[in-house]
């Protein structure tokens, strides 16, 4: 063995660190531990994740390139504030370009993206809703499932954007009784099945009707504020 292969890569830990608190700070973020507009202290990111501040610093400007974090001139970071404006925006964005990925998605089926699409949807009927981290990739992994056979990498790089953006809203629409009187779960099996049957309008109408529920129950429930936070 050479002596730098038995080194350490100082640059590969660097790597790995910044990773560990980027997922652990965005999951944070999407799912409301960390509230819009909370400050977020380099400091106690620290004690909290056991990693040092280099890779907290880099993960939060990874994050405020994603738009979930917010650099305060000479204060430091906090999490982006929210408002129904901001959702209104990534709602638009998120229906026009999935619309795309799925169309282009179903025109290209074939029977290896049919099993993947149904094995994600089903670990995704498996998965404990209460048990946020495991529910939540799962539930992403469904609905990038559904896009992943577009053979366009920019364009899934944007929805997976869009969606981490959409969900935060959606864990503020989950505070609320009423939001949970609906059947995500058939929903999700309907825009499956229109899918897998290779009928586009159907999947793509299910599909944003599936996110425009969401966005109504937001618009009327008074859960997010009308202006973004000062």
């Amino acid at each position: 063995m050479t002596l730098s292969r038995a080194l350490p890569n100082p640059q590969s830990s660097m790597t790995s660190a910044t990773q560990t608190a980027y997922t652990a700070i965005q999951r944070m973020i999407v799912t409301g531990l960390f509230p819009p507009g909370q400050k977020l202290k380099i400091e106690t990111l620290k004690d909290r994740l056991q990693v040092g501040a280099s890779p907290i610093r880099e993960a939060l400007s990874l994050l405020t390139s994603d738009q979930l974090v917010e650099r305060i001139d000479q204060r430091g970071f906090r999490s982006a504030p929210v408002s129904l404006e901001n959702f209104d925006e990534i709602l638009r964005l998120r229906c026009a370009l999935e619309d795309m990925a799925l169309r282009q998605a179903i025109a290209r089926s074939c029977p290896e993206w049919e099993e993947a699409l149904v094995l994600a949807h089903h670990r995704l009927t498996r998965a404990d809703a209460a048990d946020d981290t495991v529910f939540e990739a799962l539930h992403k992994a469904f609905h990038m499932a559904l896009l992943d056979n577009s053979a366009s990498p920019i364009l899934l790089r944007y929805c997976s954007q869009l969606y981490d953006l959409n969900v935060r809203y959606r864990y503020l629409a989950g505070r609320s009784l009423n939001y949970g009187r609906r059947d995500v779960g058939r929903e999700h099996r309907e825009i499956l099945e229109a899918a897998v049957a290779g009928d586009a309008n159907a999947a793509s109408a299910r599909l944003l009707a599936h996110y425009q529920k969401t966005g109504a129950f937001l618009r009327d429930s008074g859960l997010v504020p009308v202006t973004p936070d000062e």
